[in-house]
């Protein structure tokens, strides 16, 4: 993968080639995206609120505000990933949202366990190369983690330093049913076993028996979810 073609004229890098230059990789050809966050988020906000924000400061004439907030992307693929305004197909202009707040969670591209397998391990390249990518420009990232079946254990924990922070969204992953659960349960367990995380953020419901099971050895940070915020009538939105 280090090896770059000499690019003929006209071409257009239609696949963000440019985001994981100079990457180290995986041996499933994932990017490394290294853990660069000093400190651990004050305060979570997803990126539909962060768009909004910018929105509102900029009319205002306020460039240069600053939220000392990490911004998720725990929110439905099409608010972040949509073809015209999306942070894959128009990055520059989500950088420009982003460099205003204190860092990102990975961006949670869904892998959903009914995705062909390509579709799962394209997606989980996508989180590591635009997190590499924030990053490389000076950005505090912490990798989002997020795993399906057995079978995605071969790539799904890819480009993640181990003995670090991770940050793991429970919301929209239907735990309540019992089949789910035993799937996230199990890929939990692995993702301790591979990646040995000294700290894991939870955004939505941490009330789960594998997560109890290891917390007297690792750190817990818990974000409640925006709805969950929002019922409970604490949300500023």
């Amino acid at each position: 993968m280090a090896f770059y073609p000499k690019i003929r004229a006209g071409c257009k890098d239609m696949w963000n080639a440019f985001m994981v230059r100079e990457a180290n990789w995986s041996d499933n050809d994932i990017p490394i995206c290294p853990t660069t966050a000093k400190s651990l988020p004050k305060d979570l906000i997803s990126y539909t609120r962060a768009k909004t924000i910018f929105n509102q400061y900029t009319k205002d004439g306020n460039k240069k505000f600053f939220e000392n907030k990490f911004v998720h992307f725990y929110i439905d693929d099409q608010k972040f990933d949509n073809k015209r305004g999306g942070i894959w197909a128009n990055c520059e202009e989500a950088m420009k949202i982003l460099s205003h707040f204190a860092g990102i969670i990975t961006p949670d591209f869904s892998t959903c366990a009914d995705f062909p397998k390509p579709l799962k391990v394209w997606n989980t390249y996508r989180m590591r190369a635009f997190g590499y990518w924030y990053g490389r420009q000076g950005g505090s990232v912490i990798n989002n983690v997020r795993w399906g079946p057995e079978e995605t254990f071969d790539y799904c924990f890819d480009g993640i330093d181990k003995n670090s922070i991770v940050s793991i969204g429970t919301v929209a992953s239907g735990l309540k049913n019992q089949t789910n659960l035993e799937i996230f349960s199990t890929g939990f367990a692995e993702m301790l076993k591979v990646l040995n995380p000294h700290t894991i953020i939870v955004y939505g419901s941490d009330n789960y028996k594998c997560f109890d099971q290891v917390r007297e050895k690792i750190q817990f940070v818990h974000f409640r979810s925006e709805k969950d915020l929002a019922l409970r009538g604490e949300s500023d939105e």
